[in-house]
């Protein structure tokens, strides 16, 4: 059960009532995450904020961005960012082999994107400490310096979400992902 009550467009502060309605629109309903995070509007304007400027400045498509949510919800062991971005990653083109297989570590339908999600999983596993060989491998699949240093405001993002989910205890409402 979770610990906040889920704010709804109506019952949201006002000050992240756009916001949340901005969510609504684009996932079609408010989910649990983004109405527990209304509860406190520096939680849920700070996710907003994040998720812009990733929108704005950042580089990795849409598929991408998912593997690497889905790397670091796997890292923390978050049910509910996992099962999300499952759903997440197969609107972006991929399946949902392929989303298993991204959690479990074996990228190996494509080896650049694996060597990006090692440098992820391990900043998510170790505080942000990536060993050289970890990441000069990622540079030798063909990643660049700036891309591997964006890559840390995405782990950063889903780490936030994690790290939320398991404080306040969301409850899942959209599919839960497969098994490993």
């Amino acid at each position: 059960m979770s610990r906040v009550t889920n704010e709804t467009v109506e019952s949201a502060p006002e000050s992240v009532t756009p916001e949340l309605k901005d969510l609504e629109q684009k996932f079609g309903k408010v989910l649990n995450i983004h109405g527990a995070m209304a509860s406190s509007p520096v939680v849920l304007q700070t996710y907003v904020a994040i998720q812009q400027v990733i929108e704005d400045y950042g580089t990795f498509d849409a598929p991408t961005r998912e593997a690497i949510a889905l790397a670091v919800g796997n890292v923390n062991e978050c049910t509910y960012c996992q099962s999300a971005h499952t759903q997440g990653a197969k609107g972006a083109g991929l399946s949902e082999e392929q989303t298993v297989a991204i959690r479990r570590g074996d990228v190996d339908f494509d080896p650049k994107l694996h060597a990006l999600l090692q440098v992820a999983r391990e900043a998510a596993a170790e505080k942000g400490n990536v060993q050289d060989a970890t990441w000069q491998a990622a540079l030798d699949a063909g990643w660049s310096t700036q891309e591997l240093t964006e890559l840390t405001s995405h782990v950063a993002l889903n780490l936030y979400t994690n790290y939320f989910n398991h404080m306040v205890k969301t409850e899942l409402d959209v599919p839960a992902a497969p098994s490993l």
